[in-house]
């Protein structure tokens, strides 16, 4: 039902930084962090307003070299299916399918281009959640608000999420030397842009998250240790945005109003 929609968010941080990430978007998003109970294994689940958003992690050992960084993952009617289609489609499964109790059925793969997603099977639900629900509300704070493709070829990247989730193209925005901005929609609703890759050194996917107040945030980004790289700059909505570094190095970005509102 859900197929395509953006519908978690999962931060991979520097070994020994989760206490510090934690801290950090708690402060920025507003999110209550606790840890998941997972036997053996450290995972931190943030939500806000009774909505579970994102998973914190310290990187795993098999990729202790990957700078810290944020995955989305994608909802998804068959995880084993999706997982094949993609390897058809020139993608690559870097962690196949495998169940998360109580949760669903997940993998992580790449684009053909290389950039890093994830793919969510939820396990079913009666009566279905509904749409606005859970991580991704372009309507609330501290949710999944927008989300943004840096890639090599952003044309291929398209055509091979479309193919895969079924997205369609909105408006194209020219952006002088830096190329087109393509915008895309799920089920008629724009929720993302594909680019080529700008200051990215490699093709990946970063997350806005919707905030109250984009000065604000800015703020308390930096009293925090954070970095802000872009803005805050106006964009079609009307709305701001900034983009963001944590103090570990992940990139992330918020939008919303520019000043707080009540």
């Amino acid at each position: 039902m859900y197929h395509g929609k953006p519908c978690w968010f999962e931060l991979s941080t520097a070994k020994g930084g989760l206490d510090a990430a934690e801290a950090f978007y708690g402060r920025i998003l507003g999110w209550t962090i606790a840890d998941s109970g997972m036997e053996g294994f450290t995972y931190r689940l943030a939500s806000h307003g009774g909505d579970m958003i994102a998973g914190l992690m310290e990187m795993p050992e098999d990729c202790a070299e990957v700078p810290p960084f944020w995955m989305i993952y994608f909802d998804v009617d068959d995880a084993d299916a999706t997982a094949a289609k993609i390897k058809t489609l020139g993608g690559s499964v870097f962690r196949e399918p495998a169940d998360i109790p109580g949760t669903g059925r997940f993998a992580v793969v790449t684009d053909p281009q290389g950039a890093t997603f994830g793919i969510l099977q939820p396990t079913p639900m009666d009566p279905q959640p509904p749409v606005e629900s859970g991580a991704w509300n372009q309507g609330k704070e501290s949710r999944g608000n927008w989300i943004e493709l840096m890639s090599t070829d952003p044309g291929a990247g398209f055509d091979f999420y479309a193919e895969l989730f079924g997205w369609t193209k909105s408006t194209a925005m020219d952006m002088g030397e830096m190329g087109t901005y393509q915008l895309f929609a799920w089920q008629g609703t724009d929720i993302g842009g594909m680019m080529g890759l700008g200051d990215a050194p490699v093709p990946c996917w970063l997350p806005y998250f919707g905030v109250n107040g984009v000065d604000a945030a800015i703020a308390r980004i930096r009293d925090g240790g954070g970095e802000v790289l872009h803005g805050p700059m106006e964009v079609p909505g009307p709305a701001f945005i900034a983009v963001a570094r944590d103090p570990q190095g992940a990139h992330f970005a918020v939008v919303g109003p520019k000043d707080e509102t009540p």
